[in-house]
């Protein structure tokens, strides 16, 4: 079984800065990309940055040069550092991961399952 646990919301005054983090625990092979998305209240969950394993990335429009995404592939771990934070970056932050797997069903083959967090709450004020 695999857990995706976010943490380091919070409330933050406009202009200010917070780093979310995220750590994928379990029975993990190996994790592809990893990345961030918010859903902000009456709106969809959009894409904030993603990482692949590799280190590259890409980011929302509305965030660039604002945050920085990274991760520590030996802890299974992805961070989002905000800054100049404004207040439409309110949103609940959620984290996902696309793990590869291995399927025993129909003589056993390798495929991809993404695990999603429970989400962090993050406010800023203005």
């Amino acid at each position: 079984q695999v857990q995706v646990v976010e943490s380091g919301g919070g409330l933050v005054q406009a202009g200010g800065s917070l780093r979310l983090s995220c750590a994928a625990s379990g029975s993990i092979f190996s994790i592809n990309a990893m990345g961030w998305y918010r859903q902000a209240p009456g709106k969809q969950r959009e894409l904030v940055a993603a990482i692949t394993r590799g280190g590259s990335t890409n980011y929302a429009d509305a965030v660039k040069g604002r945050f920085t995404i990274s991760r520590d592939n030996a802890k299974n771990t992805v961070y989002l550092q905000m800054n100049s934070l404004n207040s439409e970056d309110t949103a609940v932050y959620y984290c996902n991961a696309d793990l590869r797997e291995y399927s025993y069903s129909s003589g056993g083959y390798w495929t991809t399952r993404v695990y999603w967090g429970q989400g962090t709450q993050v406010t800023v004020s203005s």
